[in-house]
């Protein structure tokens, strides 16, 4: 089987993860912070705070942006759960704005619409979360001043972004958002195992998630309530998590950053050789939008005949191509339905479910994978 997505580990990844094993340290220490000030320099942020998963990144950002109970979070329906859930940790309520049907991200138009009738209504939202879809940005140059004119806070989502670029800028600066979110799971473009990362510009936005990873505890002197009892003394200041990276995870984290680009690159050839392959099949190829260079964590072809949808999927399925489908509209969701969303609220992100199908794309992939795999697309859809 030909995997849609898989992590490369080299005998240097294993090194750097059996030198930190043969140290003094385990858990979070030195390495986590060579890990996070490598990611921050790559991509021109202030602050990065290394938590255990993408997920708790996205947690403690919608935290340290003092999202709680009676507050609102928006998101695009086509993404992973936690995009959403996150909002519900802090409990919070949770709303979509529907996609753009070529970049499958928010689309700028829904949400001005979407915005001005809630401002109307008085039910703004606290904050909204742009997720990154396949690792092309969304159009934050119209999101960040939409939602900033409506006093909005940005979450970028760009768990599929690391190594992409924006208008001249590398995602995860912040210069369109509050926070940005990285996520390092196998299948993204380096791995750590598990694990994740929040970059921000905002010092005391950076401060807080710090504390909140680590169960809300300070040891700086000058944050507590009164001084020290002594050189021991720690005090709790908010409820926190234990949401810490590992020695470990961070050290493979700093060795697969020595090879980001090249992962990239790898990632960009096999999207422009599948452009070149598939063009002219009954199908909708992913669109790039002027001035977003995708990291291409995934590459999604969209059925022209939705209702080939699972004969196509289960025939490439039987034949080796390990394909997927990214996402099952959010609202759709058992525990969202539940919540009062339903079939029918977001067509676009609907219809895009209808047709989806995520087609192996890894920087491991190689030539002879990729001529298989175009053969078997073709011949699902003869």
């Amino acid at each position: 089987m030909i995997p849609y997505g898989r992590q490369i580990i080299g005998d240097e990844d294993i090194a750097a993860v059996e030198a930190v094993l043969r140290s003094d340290f385990l858990t979070q220490g030195p390495v986590v912070q060579r890990f996070e000030n490598a990611v921050a320099s790559r991509v021109g942020a202030s602050h990065a705070i290394a938590t255990n998963s993408a997920t708790s990144a996205l947690h403690v950002a919608c935290l340290a942006l003092d999202l709680g109970p009676g507050d609102l979070l928006w998101t695009s329906p086509i993404t992973f759960v936690a995009s959403a859930n996150c909002a519900r940790y802090c409990g919070a309520d949770v709303d979509f704005v529907d996609i753009d049907p070529d970049t499958f991200n928010i689309c700028p138009d829904a949400l001005q619409a979407k915005l001005d009738e809630a401002a109307r209504k008085g039910r703004l939202p606290k904050i909204i979360v742009a997720v990154h879809m396949c690792g092309q940005s969304p159009d934050m140059a119209r999101i960040t001043p939409i939602a900033r004119a409506h006093g909005v806070k940005i979450i970028e989502d760009a768990s599929h972004s690391i190594g992409a670029d924006y208008l001249g800028t590398r995602v995860g600066d912040c210069s369109h958002s509050d926070i940005t979110v990285f996520s390092f799971h196998p299948v993204k473009i380096i791995t750590t195992a598990e694990g994740g990362l929040a970059l921000t510009n905002d010092a005391g936005l950076a401060a807080k998630m710090d504390r909140l990873r680590s169960h809300g505890i300070t040891r700086d002197a000058d944050l507590m309530t009164h001084a020290p009892d002594g050189p021991w003394y720690y005090q709790q200041l908010d409820l926190g998590w234990n949401y810490r990276m590992t020695e470990m995870q961070a050290a493979l984290g700093i060795s697969q950053m020595t090879r980001l680009d090249d992962f990239v690159a790898r990632r960009r050839a096999l999207a422009d050789a599948y452009d070149t392959a598939l063009e002219g099949l009954p199908l909708r190829l992913p669109k790039r939008m002027e001035g977003a260079n995708s990291s291409w964590h995934l590459y999604i072809i969209r059925l022209d005949d939705p209702t080939r949808h699972l004969a196509v999927f289960e025939a490439l399925r039987a034949a080796g191509i390990g394909v997927n489908l990214h996402y099952i509209p959010v609202h759709l969701q058992p525990y969202y339905r539940d919540l009062g969303f339903g079939d029918g609220d977001f067509p676009i992100s609907e219809d895009y479910y209808s047709r989806a199908i995520s087609i192996p794309l890894h920087a491991g992939l190689t030539d002879d994978q990729q001529a298989q795999v175009v053969a078997e697309i073709t011949k699902a859809l003869a």
